[in-house]
């Protein structure tokens, strides 16, 4: 077993927040400071794999898609170095073996966030709403899933699990919506193939008149599970509530801002402010002193995604 020097994985994973997500480096001040570092950590191993998956740094520019296939095997070859206990030589994914020693992490939460990138790596697109939906879970939900873990939700308590995948697909479709021309630029689309074919359009590069109603769909499914992740967080204790709905909060109103947008929306790209963040901060604090209204489980739930996968 590796004799991890928690303090220098900490001070790493703390600097690849700041880098990567302005957002998220916020919400997580407002955790208490053991929930802090976790999530640090568990962002430090998903930045990496997320980074090496598309050969860019902190989400910037996308690389060559030369050896996609290389680069995922090296995604699991050091994710499963890490959770069998075994030093990587790399920061980043020792952050996740501390982790799998602090918490109640398991690989098969750690394959479904890789699974997502191996969808990339196949340059898969969605076929109809189930497919994007999966997409989402992959790549957002399962972390949702494991941040979860890191608050020391039980494994075995599945409906809280399934609300906090909930949020995370929640941000993954405002972030697609976001994101509709970056990824055109670089050959992907994650908007459903039939939605496409209904509007007659071929992607997401087509004018913003034609894309708008697409992204007002998509922001419906997104305000519906964000809605169901509110219960789950409802059930933390009040600092992680504050800081999952902080996020929740700030990730939601770039949904909310590119759907008022409309046909313009991708003019410039959609951010909040440093005043907005704060604003955001303040509502979840009153927000977390509240119970939310009762909200079913949006659907389908993270077990029917997973199961897509299987078929």
């Amino acid at each position: 077993m590796p004799n991890y020097d928690r303090a220098a994985l900490i001070a790493h994973a703390r600097g690849s927040i700041r880098r990567g997500s302005k957002s998220f480096a916020a919400a997580s001040r407002l955790f208490d400071r053991e929930t802090r570092e976790r999530v640090w950590l568990l962002y430090a191993w998903c930045r990496a794999c997320d980074d090496l998956a598309d050969a860019q740094d902190h989400g910037h520019a996308l690389g060559p898609p030369a050896d996609a296939a290389s680069r995922l095997a090296t995604i699991r070859a050091l994710t499963g170095l890490a959770l069998a206990g075994e030093p990587t030589g790399d920061p980043a994914f020792d952050a996740l073996g501390l982790l799998a020693r602090e918490t109640p992490i398991t690989r098969a939460m750690a394959d479904d966030v890789i699974a997502g990138f191996a969808l990339d790596a196949a340059d898969w697109r969605p076929r109809g709403e189930a497919d994007m939906l999966r997409y989402c879970f992959h790549v957002a939900g399962a972390v949702g899933v494991m941040m979860a873990a890191v608050m020391d939700v039980a494994a075995s308590d599945d409906d809280t699990l399934d609300r906090a995948c909930d949020l995370g697909i929640a941000f993954q479709l405002a972030n697609i919506v976001r994101d509709i021309r970056e990824d055109a630029a670089a050959g992907r689309c994650y908007l459903p193939g039939d939605w496409l074919a209904a509007a007659h359009i071929a992607g997401g590069g087509a004018s913003g008149e034609a894309l708008a109603p697409l992204v007002a769909r998509a922001c419906a499914l997104a305000r519906g599970y964000e809605a169901s992740a509110r219960i789950g967080a409802a059930r933390l204790g009040f600092r992680q509530r504050w800081a999952v709905l902080a996020a929740a909060n700030i990730y939601g109103a770039i949904g909310r801002e590119v759907e008022r947008r409309g046909p313009r929306a991708w003019d410039q790209r959609v951010h909040t402010s440093r005043m907005a963040k704060l604003g955001f901060v303040a509502r979840a604090f009153t927000q977390a002193l509240r119970a939310p209204r009762p909200t079913p489980k949006a659907s389908p739930s993270r077990r029917e995604l997973a199961a897509l996968a299987r078929l």
